[in-house]
């Protein structure tokens, strides 16, 4: 699910930067420092605008000066229960690994229908029903989260196709 958060930052700026346009400085350094990336508990989209830009403190001994940051962010924290669109980036016989957006994802052989089965002799590796479902490299597919794992720095989840209305996307 999708939120808009209020954050703050600490952001560092080297000496050499000190002068008039030090703001669109430590914007900048802190789209490429946050962006994109994962807490633990969500990942941040991206940044809206910033809100607050404190005067810099000098850190004694190096002479960079931190600000400390006020933003507002998109972010997106995956649940448990939450339906999401993956693209299939691996496929072996016990289950297949996709991608939803920023988000790692395992579909284990024993949370896909029966009907549909790993072929061993295919090329590409692929689990098919012999009709209209054939899910491979670069498949869509429509997942159901059962759960998830926080790391540092990286979120991975379990999600399940034994569902009406999950699986393959028709058209992709």
């Amino acid at each position: 699910m999708f939120f808009l958060y209020n954050l703050e930052r600490q952001v560092t700026l080297h000496p050499s930067y000190f002068g008039r346009n030090m703001h669109e400085l430590v914007t900048g350094k802190l789209l490429k420092d946050v962006e994109g990336t994962c807490t633990g508990r969500y990942f941040i989209i991206t940044i809206m605008d910033t809100f607050n830009i404190s005067e810099g403190r000098i850190l004694p001994g190096s002479g960079l000066a931190e600000f400390t940051v006020g933003y507002r962010a998109v972010v997106w924290r995956p649940f448990k229960g939450e339906t999401v669109d993956a693209i299939v980036t691996s496929v072996n016989q016990v289950g297949f690994f996709a991608d939803a957006g920023p988000l790692p994802l395992f579909v284990s052989a024993h949370l896909i229908p029966p009907d549909i089965k790993f072929d061993p002799n295919a090329t590409p590796p692929q689990f098919t029903d012999n009709e209209d479902s054939v899910i491979e490299v670069g498949t869509h597919v429509r997942v159901k989260l059962i759960g998830t794992r926080a790391e540092v720095g990286g979120m991975y989840a379990i999600a399940s196709i034994k569902e009406d209305y999950l699986g393959c996307l028709q058209g992709s």
